[in-house]
């Protein structure tokens, strides 16, 4: 499953590349009332949508180049840190649908029933901590890219994140379930990997063990490159 898993019903132009695009793959912003530019992630605030790509480049560009004002035929202000906004504001989104998920039962927690739903094949995303232990993180992700479909990965949040997002004291390791919620989550999460990497750059080495089936947390070490595949 890729990160354009989900469509959209709609297409939109970009400010900056004048490119014609689906609606997921593009941040709303509106004029506020006093005259800003203003994210609208839910594409649901009242006014003329400004389209941009969701990505740190483009949002940082059409601010720089008053692309917005441009558009609008209006003086608006558009300053150098509306891409960290933008940035803060998705990750504000996807925690939200990480702890929907987990209220719906579409997300579970915790090692060994995240590595028995990759081995069922109902894994849809691994979430792993981006400061988790590497041990645990690389015998998972090993897991889960020799699955036959291998699950989507995400490292961009941290223990404490989504321990504030999923009401858990060590929230490391847990698994999105297919279906819905998955879906939902992988249009906000493609959109915030445009301003964040989902895998950090350290993501190098950990372990997992030769075979699936008997990947335990304390299991034989092996290498994992970061991108999912062992060595």
């Amino acid at each position: 499953m890729g990160l354009a898993a989900a469509t959209s019903e709609r297409e939109r132009r970009d400010l900056v590349t004048r490119e014609v695009m689906e609606e997921s793959r593009l941040i709303r912003f509106v004029a506020g009332p006093d005259g800003a530019v203003v994210p609208d992630l839910a594409r649901k605030l009242p006014g003329r949508g400004l389209w941009v790509a969701a990505d740190r480049a483009s949002v940082s560009t059409a601010a720089a180049r008053g692309l917005f004002a441009r558009a609008a035929k209006a003086p608006l202000k558009a300053g150098p840190e509306l891409a960290d906004l933008v940035e803060r504001l998705l990750v504000r989104r996807c925690l939200d649908q990480l702890g929907l998920a987990r209220r719906e039962g579409a997300l579970i927690s915790g090692f060994e029933k995240s590595a028995a739903a990759i081995r069922g094949g109902q894994a849809a995303w691994v979430i792993e901590a981006a400061d988790g232990a590497a041990d645990g993180r690389g015998k998972i992700l090993a897991l889960a890219a020799r699955q036959p479909s291998p699950p989507e990965v995400c490292g961009a949040f941290t223990v404490e994140d989504l321990g504030l997002a999923l009401g858990l004291e060590n929230a490391i390791h847990s698994v999105l379930l297919a279906g819905g919620r998955a879906d939902r989550w992988t249009q906000e999460v493609g959109r915030l990997a445009g301003f964040r990497p989902l895998r950090p750059q350290d993501w190098r080495q950990a372990g997992s063990s030769d075979r699936p089936d008997s990947v335990t947390e304390s299991g034989p070490a092996g290498a994992f490159d970061g991108r999912g595949s062992v060595s």
